[in-house]
């Protein structure tokens, strides 16, 4: 029974791991612009299938690194040319915009890649390959998907603190019109922000790709679950996004045991309701959920 539970747990985390770095690219952008970018789950679709191509014609590591750079520079490309000339967008349009966004490069992946599931190899060992922990089994690409994300959190968070891009960028969340007064470039920050989070989400969507596959509609339910975590944590908070994928992660793998496996999206929408009907500011504080769209850069 332990050994089970511990199995969960595992499970948990892992999964726990990428919503919380699909929701860590929601506050980002959020930070920046105010605008909740739907297509974010996108991102990481984009990342496991732009490697799956390039990697039978480059080494796996080029063709990651390769592909976390393409997809970082398509996030920067949605933002100038369909973003960045707004000016003080109601929230509905912000809502219309983004998810259009993400129907747009949901069928274009489609055209290119059809709907053909594909998976990079495994980054260590095989699909037989795993390491026993107290009874429990586990690949060692979960290690990978634990290693990577932790460390894209902690390099976030030292970006934010250590460099000055960084704190510029904090300054524009807190308050973007006295960042302008300053002579930050905050245009020049929305456009980093973007590439940032989807970076981050194609990174993510590598390293998990050889566990989970990747296919053209993988986007919107990562897109539900990455938001929930940053309404849950608290929408700005980067730590609290990273708390509650992991909260929502063990939570879905703990409900396989009551529930029926097709009941497990359930539970991370059963949460984002109820969050957004009792505490809209998040179980870890942040900005209410219901000030979506009043803030520009």
């Amino acid at each position: 029974m332990g050994a089970q539970l511990l199995q969960y747990l595992f499970s948990g985390v892992t999964t726990g791991s990428i919503y919380a770095i699909v929701g860590i690219g929601f506050t980002i952008i959020y930070n920046s612009t105010g605008i909740i970018n739907f297509a974010q789950g996108e991102f990481l679709m984009l990342g496991g299938m732009i490697s799956v191509s390039l990697a039978h014609v480059l080494p796996l590591a080029a063709a990651v690194a390769a592909a976390v750079v393409i997809t970082g520079l398509i996030g920067v490309l949605l933002q100038l040319v369909f973003i960045s000339w707004l000016r003080s967008p109601s929230v509905l349009r912000m809502i219309i915009i983004t998810i259009g966004l993400s129907i747009l490069i949901r069928e274009a992946a489609l055209h290119v890649w059809n709907e053909k599931v594909r998976a990079l190899p495994f980054w260590t060992g095989d699909e037989t390959s795993s390491l026993a922990v107290l009874g429990a089994r586990i690949s060692p690409q979960v290690l990978w998907v634990l290693g990577v994300c932790g460390l894209m959190v902690a390099a976030l968070s030292l970006f934010f603190r250590s460099t000055l891009t960084g704190r510029a960028m904090r300054a524009c969340a807190s308050n973007a019109n006295a960042a302008r007064l300053c002579g930050i470039r905050t245009s020049l920050l929305v456009t980093l922000s973007f590439f940032i989070a989807a970076a981050m989400g194609a990174l993510a969507g590598c390293v998990i790709s050889p566990l989970t596959q990747t296919q053209y509609d993988m986007g919107t339910s990562l897109a539900i679950k990455g938001f929930t975590c940053a309404v849950l944590g608290g929408l700005g908070n980067v730590t609290a996004a990273v708390a509650a994928g992991l909260l929502i992660g063990v939570l879905e793998s703990a409900s396989i045991s009551i529930l029926p496996l097709a009941y497990k999206d359930v539970v991370s929408l059963a949460i984002m309701l109820a969050i957004l009907f009792f505490r809209p500011e998040g179980l870890f504080g942040g900005r209410p959920a219901s000030l979506l769209g009043t803030r520009r850069a």
